[in-house]
């Protein structure tokens, strides 16, 4: 009795078994599709699944988000035939209304922290006399310019209001190529306005723009008026200012450059604490190598050529001679005078560091103390 009844189990199993692969053969033999239902997966786990919006990042990084307003008021020179005796003679002393013209400029800022501190760029608010900036909800306040760096074309600025905003800051060297980022800033006076693209570039250097290269590219569309608004990522973090547009209309072609935040998160906290930035410098004028001096000395690493050199700088005073090819600073490589010039703004004034040098075949050593960057030069 019991083997009839293990029998008739393993039977009914058997069956079971059948009808499953019976209705799944004919299941697959009316929509195939199915069996292609995964094919086009993507087999990177992290690749980021589609966003149908981004309301979310906008709405926390939005109201960070300024209108800054500068503006200057200029007086025309009263001609001087009016101050003339014989003109007076004749049509007695006139005196014309003065002639005011008011310049302004339109820009975005970005709030940094309940403190009112704002981050803008130079060129939107430098020789102005009257800065005003409007915020999201709709306040409005007189800003006061704590400092302004011409070399990376940023400022900071200062308001006093209650309960301000601030904007949550990413990391900038975490960026990469392809990530979604949106740019949100005062285009054209339009209002608030928020724009969505992808990194397309990092590291992007010699623009001729500003002395400190090291741009963000987007593909964000950034017009007039956007420069010093905020460029966030997709979950509303904080990663560039925007700076500049290349364009051969004015107007948006697809190519946005932003100040990386990490950078510009430097010169604000320079600017707060000192109203400048330090930084430091050598006195010299450096050129980009030649291939044929690359294959002729055979330095492998690259470096730089000294084309010029100030009389009493620091470079002059350790030795330093026309024609020298700087290996390193300080014991880190020097690869092009882009990379030279940024490594040692990094350096600190008073500090002393070694150079180490080729002069025709042979490699020297020098040690020279750094100075502070003046406003002009290297």
């Amino acid at each position: 009795m019991q083997k009839m009844h293990i029998k008739q189990s393993f039977k009914f199993i058997l069956q079971s078994i059948f009808v499953g692969l019976a209705a799944a053969i004919i299941l697959l033999i009316i929509w195939p599709e199915i069996a292609n239902h995964n094919t086009n997966k993507p087999s990177d786990t992290t690749a980021t699944a589609i966003v149908g919006s981004y309301r979310i990042a906008v709405n926390l990084a939005a109201p960070a988000v300024v209108n800054v307003y500068a503006s200057k008021i200029y007086q025309q020179h009263v001609n001087p035939l009016f101050q003339d005796p014989l003109f007076q003679r004749f049509f007695g002393q006139m005196q014309p209304a003065p002639n005011r013209r008011r310049d302004s400029n339109l820009g975005s800022g970005v709030i940094m922290n309940p403190k009112g501190y704002i981050l803008t760029n130079a060129h939107v608010i430098q020789d102005k006399d009257e800065i005003r900036v409007t915020l999201n909800d709709g306040r409005q306040s007189v800003a006061r310019v704590i400092g302004i760096d011409t070399d990376t074309d940023l400022a900071v600025l200062h308001i006093e209001l209650d309960d301000l905003p601030s904007i949550a800051v990413g990391d900038s060297d975490a960026l990469n190529v392809g990530d979604v980022v949106l740019a949100i800033g005062n285009p054209y006076d339009f209002g608030q306005t928020v724009t969505q693209g992808i990194v397309s570039a990092k590291g992007r250097k010699s623009m001729g723009i500003t002395t400190f290269e090291d741009f963000i590219q987007t593909d964000a569309d950034i017009n007039p008026g956007n420069s010093g608004g905020a460029l966030i990522t997709a979950t509303g973090q904080l990663v560039g200012i925007n700076t500049a547009i290349i364009s051969n209309t004015g107007g948006s072609q697809g190519i946005g450059l932003a100040t990386p935040v990490n950078l510009a998160l430097e010169v604000m906290q320079q600017l707060i604490n000192n109203g400048r930035v330090v930084r430091g410098w050598l006195g010299i004028e450096a050129q980009i190598l030649s291939p044929d001096i690359l294959r002729e000395t055979g330095l492998q690493n690259g470096g730089v050529l000294v084309a010029g050199i100030l009389n009493g700088g620091p470079a002059d005073q350790a030795g330093m001679m026309p024609g020298d090819i700087i290996i390193s600073v300080a014991g880190q490589t020097v690869s092009n005078p882009q990379q030279a010039i940024q490594m040692i703004s990094r350096l600190v004034p008073g500090t002393d560091i070694d150079i180490l040098l080729m002069r025709g075949w042979e490699q020297i050593t020098l040690r020279a103390k750094v100075a502070e960057r003046p406003s002009f030069g290297q």
